[in-house]
Protein backbone atom coordinates (compact mmCIF):
# COMPACT_ATOMS: atom_id res chain seq x y z
CA UNK A 1 0.00 0.00 0.00
CA UNK A 2 1.32 3.23 -0.49
CA UNK A 3 2.32 6.00 1.61
CA UNK A 4 -0.13 8.17 1.05
CA UNK A 5 -2.68 5.14 2.50
CA UNK A 6 -0.16 4.15 5.18
CA UNK A 7 0.93 7.26 7.48
CA UNK A 8 0.34 10.91 6.79
CA UNK A 9 3.35 12.08 5.20
CA UNK A 10 5.30 14.53 7.69
CA UNK A 11 8.07 17.33 5.53
CA UNK A 12 10.31 19.57 6.98
CA UNK A 13 8.21 22.51 5.50
CA UNK A 14 4.53 21.47 7.16
CA UNK A 15 6.39 20.40 10.62
CA UNK A 16 7.49 24.21 10.18
CA UNK A 17 5.07 25.56 9.00
CA UNK A 18 2.62 25.24 12.69
CA UNK A 19 5.59 26.67 14.18
CA UNK A 20 5.58 30.06 12.21
CA UNK A 21 2.10 30.07 11.95
CA UNK A 22 1.79 30.58 15.75
CA UNK A 23 4.52 32.95 15.54
CA UNK A 24 6.82 30.94 17.12
CA UNK A 25 10.37 29.88 15.62
CA UNK A 26 10.97 26.70 15.36
CA UNK A 27 14.34 25.84 17.38
CA UNK A 28 17.73 24.19 16.11
CA UNK A 29 15.94 20.56 17.42
CA UNK A 30 12.97 21.41 15.45
CA UNK A 31 14.73 21.78 12.36
CA UNK A 32 16.44 18.99 12.72
CA UNK A 33 14.39 16.75 14.01
CA UNK A 34 11.86 17.79 11.07
CA UNK A 35 14.45 17.47 8.11
CA UNK A 36 14.70 13.78 9.97
CA UNK A 37 11.46 13.16 9.78
CA UNK A 38 11.34 14.08 6.03
CA UNK A 39 14.31 11.04 5.29
CA UNK A 40 12.53 8.28 7.23
CA UNK A 41 9.09 8.83 5.31
CA UNK A 42 10.57 9.21 2.17
CA UNK A 43 12.23 5.51 3.08
CA UNK A 44 8.66 4.59 2.94
CA UNK A 45 7.61 5.48 0.05
CA UNK A 46 6.64 2.55 -2.03
CA UNK A 47 6.26 2.91 -5.75
CA UNK A 48 2.50 2.21 -6.64
CA UNK A 49 2.76 -0.15 -9.82
CA UNK A 50 -0.83 -0.97 -10.54
CA UNK A 51 -2.97 0.61 -13.62
CA UNK A 52 -4.49 3.93 -12.97
CA UNK A 53 -8.81 4.28 -13.29
CA UNK A 54 -8.28 7.71 -13.52
CA UNK A 55 -5.91 10.17 -14.53
CA UNK A 56 -6.13 14.38 -13.85
CA UNK A 57 -3.89 16.44 -15.37
CA UNK A 58 -3.28 19.73 -13.69
CA UNK A 59 -1.66 22.71 -16.04
CA UNK A 60 -0.58 25.61 -14.37
CA UNK A 61 0.09 27.31 -17.54
CA UNK A 62 3.47 29.78 -17.63
CA UNK A 63 4.03 28.27 -13.85
CA UNK A 64 7.61 28.45 -13.58
CA UNK A 65 9.70 27.33 -10.58
CA UNK A 66 9.78 31.36 -9.38
CA UNK A 67 6.14 31.39 -9.95
CA UNK A 68 5.65 28.56 -7.57
CA UNK A 69 7.85 29.68 -4.69
CA UNK A 70 6.33 33.21 -4.70
CA UNK A 71 2.69 32.07 -4.49
CA UNK A 72 3.93 29.66 -1.69
CA UNK A 73 4.96 32.52 0.07
CA UNK A 74 2.33 34.76 -0.77
CA UNK A 75 -0.22 31.99 -0.09
CA UNK A 76 1.79 31.17 3.21
CA UNK A 77 1.62 35.15 4.20
CA UNK A 78 -2.45 35.63 3.58
CA UNK A 79 -2.67 32.38 5.92
CA UNK A 80 -0.92 34.16 8.71
CA UNK A 81 2.41 33.30 8.52
CA UNK A 82 5.68 34.12 7.45
CA UNK A 83 5.52 32.16 4.05
CA UNK A 84 8.51 30.86 3.30
CA UNK A 85 8.14 27.21 5.18
CA UNK A 86 4.37 27.52 3.43
CA UNK A 87 3.80 24.01 1.03
CA UNK A 88 1.12 24.50 -1.81
CA UNK A 89 -0.90 21.42 -1.88
CA UNK A 90 0.77 20.04 -4.94
CA UNK A 91 4.43 20.90 -3.42
CA UNK A 92 3.24 17.60 -1.26
CA UNK A 93 3.22 15.11 -3.63
CA UNK A 94 5.40 12.14 -3.21
CA UNK A 95 7.22 12.28 -7.13
CA UNK A 96 8.91 15.30 -8.85
CA UNK A 97 10.85 15.60 -11.81
CA UNK A 98 11.81 18.72 -14.34
CA UNK A 99 10.12 18.86 -17.92
CA UNK A 100 12.64 20.52 -20.56
CA UNK A 101 10.01 22.61 -22.44
CA UNK A 102 11.44 23.71 -26.22
CA UNK A 103 9.70 22.94 -29.25
CA UNK A 104 11.24 21.40 -32.52
CA UNK A 105 11.48 25.20 -34.13
CA UNK A 106 11.79 26.80 -30.29
CA UNK A 107 14.30 27.32 -27.64
CA UNK A 108 11.28 29.60 -25.67
CA UNK A 109 8.10 28.04 -26.64
CA UNK A 110 4.66 29.03 -26.64
CA UNK A 111 1.77 27.02 -24.97
CA UNK A 112 0.63 24.73 -28.77
CA UNK A 113 3.86 23.03 -28.89
CA UNK A 114 4.43 22.59 -24.91
CA UNK A 115 0.62 21.31 -24.45
CA UNK A 116 0.67 19.21 -27.58
CA UNK A 117 4.19 17.46 -26.11
CA UNK A 118 2.39 16.78 -23.09
CA UNK A 119 -0.89 15.04 -24.41
CA UNK A 120 0.71 13.17 -27.62
CA UNK A 121 3.70 12.48 -26.49
CA UNK A 122 5.60 14.11 -29.78
CA UNK A 123 7.23 17.65 -29.86
CA UNK A 124 6.23 19.73 -32.68
CA UNK A 125 6.89 23.42 -34.09
CA UNK A 126 5.17 26.81 -32.41
CA UNK A 127 1.69 27.81 -32.82
CA UNK A 128 0.84 24.00 -33.56
CA UNK A 129 -2.15 22.16 -31.98
CA UNK A 130 -1.64 18.33 -32.24
CA UNK A 131 -0.15 18.25 -35.32
CA UNK A 132 3.74 17.17 -36.04
CA UNK A 133 6.37 19.07 -37.44
CA UNK A 134 5.87 18.22 -40.95
CA UNK A 135 2.48 20.49 -41.39
CA UNK A 136 3.39 23.93 -41.85
CA UNK A 137 2.75 27.23 -40.06
CA UNK A 138 -1.10 27.95 -41.30
CA UNK A 139 -1.65 24.93 -43.48
CA UNK A 140 -5.37 25.63 -44.08
CA UNK A 141 -5.69 22.04 -45.92
CA UNK A 142 -7.94 19.82 -43.51
CA UNK A 143 -6.00 16.59 -46.15
CA UNK A 144 -2.34 17.68 -44.63
CA UNK A 145 -3.87 18.68 -41.57
CA UNK A 146 -5.46 15.20 -41.06
CA UNK A 147 -2.39 13.57 -42.50
CA UNK A 148 -0.12 14.38 -40.30
CA UNK A 149 -2.49 14.73 -36.87
CA UNK A 150 -1.39 13.07 -33.50
CA UNK A 151 -3.15 11.16 -31.45
CA UNK A 152 -4.19 12.86 -28.02
CA UNK A 153 -4.50 11.18 -24.32
CA UNK A 154 -7.55 12.58 -24.52
CA UNK A 155 -8.91 10.75 -27.64
CA UNK A 156 -7.19 7.18 -26.58
CA UNK A 157 -9.32 7.57 -23.41
CA UNK A 158 -12.44 8.12 -25.33
CA UNK A 159 -11.29 4.98 -27.49
CA UNK A 160 -10.68 3.08 -24.46
CA UNK A 161 -14.68 4.12 -23.01
CA UNK A 162 -13.50 5.97 -20.33
CA UNK A 163 -15.13 9.45 -20.04
CA UNK A 164 -13.21 12.71 -20.83
CA UNK A 165 -13.50 16.56 -19.55
CA UNK A 166 -11.46 19.67 -19.84
CA UNK A 167 -11.86 22.63 -17.51
CA UNK A 168 -9.67 25.91 -18.07
CA UNK A 169 -9.77 29.87 -16.82
CA UNK A 170 -9.18 30.46 -20.36
CA UNK A 171 -11.12 30.45 -23.52
CA UNK A 172 -11.94 26.55 -23.58
CA UNK A 173 -9.98 26.94 -27.23
CA UNK A 174 -7.53 28.36 -26.50
CA UNK A 175 -3.94 26.36 -27.05
CA UNK A 176 -3.63 24.32 -23.92
CA UNK A 177 -7.19 23.06 -23.24
CA UNK A 178 -7.69 22.61 -27.75
CA UNK A 179 -4.64 20.56 -27.85
CA UNK A 180 -6.27 17.89 -26.16
CA UNK A 181 -8.63 17.44 -28.65
CA UNK A 182 -8.44 19.42 -31.65
CA UNK A 183 -5.54 19.60 -34.28
CA UNK A 184 -4.86 22.75 -36.27
CA UNK A 185 -1.52 24.23 -36.98
CA UNK A 186 -2.45 27.52 -36.42
CA UNK A 187 -3.60 28.18 -32.61
CA UNK A 188 -5.42 31.46 -33.10
CA UNK A 189 -8.34 29.34 -35.60
CA UNK A 190 -10.43 29.37 -32.72
CA UNK A 191 -13.63 30.18 -34.33
CA UNK A 192 -14.72 29.68 -38.04
CA UNK A 193 -14.39 33.77 -38.43
CA UNK A 194 -10.49 33.07 -37.39
CA UNK A 195 -9.76 31.09 -40.56
CA UNK A 196 -8.55 32.48 -43.64
CA UNK A 197 -9.99 32.04 -47.15
CA UNK A 198 -10.85 29.02 -48.79
CA UNK A 199 -9.39 26.87 -45.41
CA UNK A 200 -11.17 23.57 -45.12
CA UNK A 201 -9.62 22.53 -41.55
CA UNK A 202 -12.19 23.45 -39.26
CA UNK A 203 -12.27 25.93 -36.66
CA UNK A 204 -11.58 24.95 -33.09
CA UNK A 205 -14.60 25.20 -31.56
CA UNK A 206 -16.28 23.05 -34.05
CA UNK A 207 -13.80 20.82 -33.19
CA UNK A 208 -14.89 20.59 -29.59
CA UNK A 209 -18.50 20.19 -30.22
CA UNK A 210 -18.02 18.13 -33.67
CA UNK A 211 -15.73 15.74 -31.61
CA UNK A 212 -17.58 12.24 -32.12
CA UNK A 213 -15.18 9.07 -30.64
CA UNK A 214 -17.20 7.33 -28.32
CA UNK A 215 -19.97 10.11 -27.57
CA UNK A 216 -18.12 13.24 -27.83
CA UNK A 217 -16.71 15.26 -24.80
CA UNK A 218 -18.38 14.77 -21.46
CA UNK A 219 -17.29 17.76 -19.98
CA UNK A 220 -16.33 21.33 -21.46
CA UNK A 221 -15.97 23.77 -19.15
CA UNK A 222 -14.08 27.41 -19.33
CA UNK A 223 -14.71 30.90 -21.07
CA UNK A 224 -14.61 31.73 -25.30
CA UNK A 225 -18.59 32.30 -25.56
CA UNK A 226 -18.30 34.30 -29.07
CA UNK A 227 -16.84 31.41 -31.07
CA UNK A 228 -19.63 29.39 -30.16
CA UNK A 229 -22.41 31.52 -31.21
CA UNK A 230 -23.40 32.98 -34.52
CA UNK A 231 -22.59 36.77 -35.61
CA UNK A 232 -26.50 37.48 -35.65
CA UNK A 233 -27.11 36.45 -31.63
CA UNK A 234 -26.67 38.55 -28.84
CA UNK A 235 -23.80 37.18 -25.80
CA UNK A 236 -26.44 36.46 -23.20
CA UNK A 237 -24.15 38.45 -20.13
CA UNK A 238 -22.76 41.82 -22.30
CA UNK A 239 -24.53 41.79 -25.29
CA UNK A 240 -21.90 41.91 -27.78
CA UNK A 241 -22.60 39.77 -31.03
CA UNK A 242 -20.74 36.28 -31.37
CA UNK A 243 -18.52 35.64 -33.84
CA UNK A 244 -19.55 32.66 -36.29
CA UNK A 245 -19.81 33.68 -39.60
CA UNK A 246 -21.72 29.98 -40.48
CA UNK A 247 -24.29 30.47 -38.89
CA UNK A 248 -24.22 27.72 -35.96
CA UNK A 249 -25.12 27.94 -32.50
CA UNK A 250 -23.10 25.63 -31.15
CA UNK A 251 -24.24 25.67 -27.81
CA UNK A 252 -27.55 24.38 -28.86
CA UNK A 253 -25.94 21.54 -31.41
CA UNK A 254 -24.28 20.42 -27.95
CA UNK A 255 -27.91 20.04 -26.44
CA UNK A 256 -28.94 18.35 -29.04
CA UNK A 257 -26.34 15.71 -30.12
CA UNK A 258 -25.85 14.56 -26.38
CA UNK A 259 -28.40 12.62 -24.19
CA UNK A 260 -28.45 14.22 -20.47
CA UNK A 261 -26.60 16.93 -21.84
CA UNK A 262 -26.95 20.88 -20.78
CA UNK A 263 -25.07 24.07 -21.72
CA UNK A 264 -24.47 26.79 -18.56
CA UNK A 265 -23.49 30.35 -19.24
CA UNK A 266 -23.47 31.73 -15.39
CA UNK A 267 -22.81 30.54 -11.86
CA UNK A 268 -26.84 30.17 -10.59
CA UNK A 269 -27.04 27.66 -13.83
CA UNK A 270 -23.52 25.91 -12.89
CA UNK A 271 -24.60 25.48 -9.72
CA UNK A 272 -28.27 24.21 -10.39
CA UNK A 273 -26.13 21.09 -12.18
CA UNK A 274 -27.03 18.11 -10.82
CA UNK A 275 -24.05 15.49 -11.81
CA UNK A 276 -25.78 12.67 -11.02
CA UNK A 277 -28.55 13.33 -14.01
CA UNK A 278 -26.15 15.07 -16.20
CA UNK A 279 -23.76 12.85 -18.38
CA UNK A 280 -22.41 15.93 -20.87
CA UNK A 281 -21.92 19.78 -19.83
CA UNK A 282 -20.55 22.01 -21.41
CA UNK A 283 -19.93 25.63 -19.33
CA UNK A 284 -19.21 28.74 -21.33
CA UNK A 285 -19.05 31.73 -18.38
CA UNK A 286 -17.51 34.67 -20.57
CA UNK A 287 -17.34 35.86 -24.12
CA UNK A 288 -13.74 35.76 -23.82
CA UNK A 289 -11.08 34.20 -21.17
CA UNK A 290 -12.72 33.80 -17.76
CA UNK A 291 -11.67 36.39 -14.96
CA UNK A 292 -8.84 36.48 -13.09
CA UNK A 293 -9.53 34.57 -9.24
CA UNK A 294 -8.73 38.24 -7.71
CA UNK A 295 -12.08 39.96 -10.10
CA UNK A 296 -13.82 37.04 -10.51
CA UNK A 297 -16.39 37.41 -7.32
CA UNK A 298 -16.55 41.46 -7.24
CA UNK A 299 -16.07 42.23 -11.20
CA UNK A 300 -18.25 38.59 -12.80
CA UNK A 301 -21.35 40.30 -14.19
CA UNK A 302 -23.08 37.07 -13.76
CA UNK A 303 -21.02 35.31 -11.89
CA UNK A 304 -18.88 32.32 -12.71
CA UNK A 305 -17.65 29.47 -10.66
CA UNK A 306 -14.03 29.04 -9.54
CA UNK A 307 -11.31 26.96 -10.91
CA UNK A 308 -11.95 24.47 -7.93
CA UNK A 309 -15.74 24.65 -8.28
CA UNK A 310 -15.41 23.82 -11.94
CA UNK A 311 -12.83 20.72 -11.20
CA UNK A 312 -15.06 19.26 -8.48
CA UNK A 313 -18.04 19.45 -10.62
CA UNK A 314 -16.30 17.85 -13.68
CA UNK A 315 -15.11 15.14 -11.53
CA UNK A 316 -18.43 14.36 -9.86
CA UNK A 317 -19.81 13.68 -13.80
CA UNK A 318 -17.01 11.38 -15.22
CA UNK A 319 -16.28 9.37 -11.98
CA UNK A 320 -20.00 7.78 -12.78
CA UNK A 321 -18.09 5.94 -15.19
CA UNK A 322 -17.44 2.53 -13.90
CA UNK A 323 -14.30 2.47 -16.79
CA UNK A 324 -12.55 5.83 -15.51
CA UNK A 325 -11.86 9.08 -16.82
CA UNK A 326 -9.24 11.44 -18.10
CA UNK A 327 -9.49 15.08 -16.86
CA UNK A 328 -7.45 17.62 -17.92
CA UNK A 329 -7.36 21.32 -15.55
CA UNK A 330 -5.55 24.32 -16.61
CA UNK A 331 -5.02 27.45 -14.67
CA UNK A 332 -4.86 29.50 -17.98
CA UNK A 333 -4.58 33.05 -16.62
CA UNK A 334 -1.34 32.33 -14.98
CA UNK A 335 0.43 32.91 -17.85
CA UNK A 336 -2.12 35.76 -19.13
CA UNK A 337 -1.13 37.65 -15.42
CA UNK A 338 2.40 37.47 -16.23
CA UNK A 339 2.21 38.80 -20.16
CA UNK A 340 0.43 41.70 -18.19
CA UNK A 341 3.05 42.20 -16.01
CA UNK A 342 1.12 41.91 -12.93
CA UNK A 343 2.65 39.62 -10.49
CA UNK A 344 -0.14 39.53 -8.00
CA UNK A 345 -2.92 37.98 -10.18
CA UNK A 346 -0.21 35.55 -11.00
CA UNK A 347 0.02 34.52 -7.78
CA UNK A 348 -3.38 34.69 -6.31
CA UNK A 349 -4.13 32.28 -9.79
CA UNK A 350 -1.72 30.04 -8.75
CA UNK A 351 -3.06 29.84 -5.48
CA UNK A 352 -6.58 28.61 -6.76
CA UNK A 353 -4.83 26.42 -9.06
CA UNK A 354 -3.34 24.89 -5.90
CA UNK A 355 -7.08 25.13 -3.99
CA UNK A 356 -8.60 22.68 -7.36
CA UNK A 357 -5.87 20.36 -6.98
CA UNK A 358 -6.54 20.25 -2.90
CA UNK A 359 -9.88 19.13 -4.33
CA UNK A 360 -8.89 16.80 -6.41
CA UNK A 361 -7.11 14.76 -3.88
CA UNK A 362 -9.70 14.73 -1.62
CA UNK A 363 -12.21 13.45 -3.59
CA UNK A 364 -9.69 11.01 -5.66
CA UNK A 365 -8.61 7.81 -4.05
CA UNK A 366 -4.16 7.89 -4.36
CA UNK A 367 -4.33 4.03 -5.21
CA UNK A 368 -6.50 4.39 -8.32
CA UNK A 369 -6.03 7.73 -9.85
CA UNK A 370 -3.13 9.38 -10.86
CA UNK A 371 -2.88 13.26 -10.38
CA UNK A 372 -0.37 15.36 -12.04
CA UNK A 373 0.35 18.81 -11.34
CA UNK A 374 2.89 20.44 -14.44
CA UNK A 375 3.29 23.92 -16.62
CA UNK A 376 4.03 24.17 -20.15
CA UNK A 377 6.31 26.86 -19.79
CA UNK A 378 7.92 29.47 -17.61
CA UNK A 379 8.02 33.20 -17.54
CA UNK A 380 10.65 35.89 -17.06
CA UNK A 381 9.52 36.51 -13.60
CA UNK A 382 12.43 36.73 -10.69
CA UNK A 383 12.73 36.74 -6.81
CA UNK A 384 15.75 38.79 -5.97
CA UNK A 385 17.66 40.61 -3.86
CA UNK A 386 18.33 40.23 0.22
CA UNK A 387 15.10 40.32 1.85
CA UNK A 388 14.75 39.14 5.39
CA UNK A 389 12.45 36.39 6.45
CA UNK A 390 8.78 37.21 6.30
CA UNK A 391 9.40 40.52 3.98
CA UNK A 392 6.09 40.72 2.05
CA UNK A 393 6.48 39.20 -1.35
CA UNK A 394 4.86 41.85 -2.84
CA UNK A 395 6.41 44.30 -1.33
CA UNK A 396 10.04 46.61 -1.08
CA UNK A 397 13.08 44.48 -0.59
CA UNK A 398 14.03 44.72 3.44
CA UNK A 399 17.47 43.08 4.60
CA UNK A 400 17.92 41.38 7.55
CA UNK A 401 17.53 43.80 10.82
CA UNK A 402 16.95 47.21 8.21
CA UNK A 403 14.29 48.90 9.69
CA UNK A 404 14.01 50.59 6.30
CA UNK A 405 13.53 49.34 2.62
CA UNK A 406 16.95 48.67 0.88
CA UNK A 407 18.04 51.01 -2.06
CA UNK A 408 19.76 50.79 -5.28
CA UNK A 409 22.68 52.36 -6.63
CA UNK A 410 20.35 55.07 -7.25
CA UNK A 411 19.47 55.56 -3.81
CA UNK A 412 16.18 53.90 -4.77
CA UNK A 413 14.20 51.24 -2.73
CA UNK A 414 13.10 48.38 -5.29
CA UNK A 415 11.23 45.29 -5.11
CA UNK A 416 11.63 41.62 -4.69
CA UNK A 417 9.86 40.46 -7.55
CA UNK A 418 10.68 41.36 -11.19
CA UNK A 419 10.30 41.20 -14.47
CA UNK A 420 13.26 40.20 -16.99
CA UNK A 421 10.78 42.37 -19.96
CA UNK A 422 7.37 43.23 -20.56
CA UNK A 423 4.99 46.13 -19.71
CA UNK A 424 6.42 47.23 -16.31
CA UNK A 425 9.08 49.64 -17.63
CA UNK A 426 9.42 52.37 -15.50
CA UNK A 427 11.26 54.39 -18.29
CA UNK A 428 10.23 56.85 -21.00
CA UNK A 429 8.94 54.52 -24.18
CA UNK A 430 7.13 54.60 -27.33
CA UNK A 431 3.94 52.73 -25.26
CA UNK A 432 3.84 54.66 -22.13
CA UNK A 433 5.32 57.74 -20.75
CA UNK A 434 8.03 57.36 -17.89
CA UNK A 435 6.73 56.10 -14.14
CA UNK A 436 5.11 52.90 -12.85
CA UNK A 437 2.36 51.36 -14.35
CA UNK A 438 -0.38 49.84 -13.84
CA UNK A 439 -2.37 46.84 -14.73
CA UNK A 440 -5.44 48.47 -15.70
CA UNK A 441 -3.53 50.52 -18.45
CA UNK A 442 -1.81 47.48 -19.13
CA UNK A 443 -4.61 46.23 -19.98
CA UNK A 444 -6.48 48.55 -22.12
CA UNK A 445 -5.16 50.71 -24.87
CA UNK A 446 -1.50 50.48 -25.29
CA UNK A 447 -1.62 53.77 -27.09
CA UNK A 448 -2.35 55.88 -24.71
CA UNK A 449 -0.16 58.17 -23.74
CA UNK A 450 2.11 57.96 -26.24
CA UNK A 451 1.20 60.31 -28.51
CA UNK A 452 3.50 62.98 -29.35
CA UNK A 453 6.31 60.90 -28.15
CA UNK A 454 8.78 59.97 -30.47
CA UNK A 455 9.18 56.37 -31.30
CA UNK A 456 12.52 56.60 -30.28
CA UNK A 457 12.18 58.53 -26.97
CA UNK A 458 12.31 55.19 -25.14
CA UNK A 459 16.24 55.73 -25.06
CA UNK A 460 15.87 58.55 -23.08
CA UNK A 461 14.86 56.70 -20.13
CA UNK A 462 14.26 59.28 -16.87
CA UNK A 463 15.24 56.46 -14.73
CA UNK A 464 13.49 54.75 -12.08
CA UNK A 465 10.52 55.96 -10.12
CA UNK A 466 10.32 56.23 -6.05
CA UNK A 467 8.78 53.18 -4.80
CA UNK A 468 6.66 53.16 -1.51
CA UNK A 469 5.00 49.52 -0.42
CA UNK A 470 1.57 50.64 -1.30
CA UNK A 471 2.27 51.53 -4.28
CA UNK A 472 3.72 48.32 -5.11
CA UNK A 473 1.48 46.29 -2.95
CA UNK A 474 -1.46 47.13 -4.88
CA UNK A 475 -2.77 44.55 -6.83
CA UNK A 476 -2.64 46.37 -9.81
CA UNK A 477 1.08 47.12 -9.70
CA UNK A 478 3.11 46.20 -12.56
CA UNK A 479 6.51 44.92 -11.22
CA UNK A 480 9.57 47.10 -12.80
CA UNK A 481 11.26 44.98 -16.21
CA UNK A 482 14.51 45.73 -17.86
CA UNK A 483 13.61 45.42 -21.01
CA UNK A 484 10.30 47.35 -22.15
CA UNK A 485 8.10 45.43 -24.55
CA UNK A 486 4.13 45.12 -25.20
CA UNK A 487 3.94 41.98 -23.46
CA UNK A 488 6.40 39.96 -21.13
CA UNK A 489 7.33 36.95 -22.67
CA UNK A 490 7.45 33.29 -21.63
CA UNK A 491 11.24 31.79 -20.36
CA UNK A 492 12.74 28.93 -21.80
CA UNK A 493 14.15 27.42 -18.44
CA UNK A 494 12.60 23.68 -17.04
CA UNK A 495 9.49 23.89 -15.56
CA UNK A 496 8.20 21.17 -12.95
CA UNK A 497 6.36 17.83 -12.62
CA UNK A 498 4.69 16.69 -9.47
CA UNK A 499 2.35 13.35 -9.29
CA UNK A 500 1.05 10.60 -6.98
CA UNK A 501 -0.93 7.55 -7.35
CA UNK A 502 -0.23 4.61 -10.11
CA UNK A 503 2.81 5.04 -12.30
CA UNK A 504 3.89 8.40 -10.67
CA UNK A 505 7.32 7.07 -9.58
CA UNK A 506 8.11 6.94 -13.24
CA UNK A 507 8.58 10.73 -13.06
CA UNK A 508 11.90 11.29 -12.21
CA UNK A 509 15.30 13.53 -13.00
CA UNK A 510 14.89 16.02 -15.81
CA UNK A 511 12.79 14.64 -18.71
CA UNK A 512 12.17 15.80 -21.95
CA UNK A 513 8.31 17.12 -21.93
CA UNK A 514 6.50 14.80 -24.07
CA UNK A 515 7.76 11.73 -21.88
CA UNK A 516 4.32 13.46 -19.70
CA UNK A 517 1.94 11.69 -22.31
CA UNK A 518 3.72 8.55 -21.78
CA UNK A 519 3.91 8.56 -18.36
CA UNK A 520 -0.37 8.56 -18.79
CA UNK A 521 -0.21 6.07 -21.27
CA UNK A 522 1.85 3.40 -19.16
CA UNK A 523 -1.07 4.58 -16.33
CA UNK A 524 -3.51 3.93 -18.10
CA UNK A 525 -2.40 0.54 -19.82
CA UNK A 526 -3.03 2.19 -23.34
CA UNK A 527 1.04 1.74 -23.76
CA UNK A 528 1.09 -2.10 -23.42
CA UNK A 529 -1.90 -2.16 -25.93
CA UNK A 530 0.27 -0.12 -28.18
CA UNK A 531 3.38 -2.61 -27.44
CA UNK A 532 1.44 -5.63 -28.37
CA UNK A 533 -0.31 -4.27 -31.57
CA UNK A 534 3.83 -3.61 -32.72
CA UNK A 535 4.64 -7.00 -31.63
CA UNK A 536 1.69 -8.15 -33.76
CA UNK A 537 2.43 -6.42 -36.69
CA UNK A 538 5.95 -7.53 -36.23
CA UNK A 539 4.88 -11.15 -35.95
CA UNK A 540 2.78 -10.59 -39.16
CA UNK A 541 5.62 -8.99 -41.56
CA UNK A 542 7.71 -12.28 -40.90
Amino acid sequence: MQLLKKLSVITVSSTLAACFVQAAEPTPENWFNAGHQAVIDAMHLNPNERHAKNVILFIGDGMGISTITASRIYDGQQKGGLGEENSLSFEKLPYLALSKTYSVDQQTPDSAPTMTAIVTGVKTIGDSVSVNQFVVHSEPSANLVNANKLTTILEQAKEHDLSVGVVSTARITHATPAATYAHTANRDWEGDSDLPAGATVADIAAQLVDFNINGGIDVALGGGRTRFIPKTATDPEYGVAGKRKDGRDLTAEWVNKHSNAQYVWNKAQFDAIDPNTTDHLLGLFEPSHVHYEADRVAHDKAGEPSLTEMTTKAIDILKKNSNGYFLMVEGGRIDHAHHSGNAYRALTDTQQLSAAVQAAMEKTNSEDTLIIVTADHSHVFTIGGYPQRGNPILGLTQGVGATEPDLDMLGLPYTTLNYANGTGYTGNSNLQPAGSKSFKSAAGAWTSGSEGHNPASFLSAVGRPLLNNALVQSPDYLQEVVIPLGAETHAAEDVAIFARGPKAHLFHGVMEQNVIYHVMAEALGFAEQHDAEEHDEAHEGN
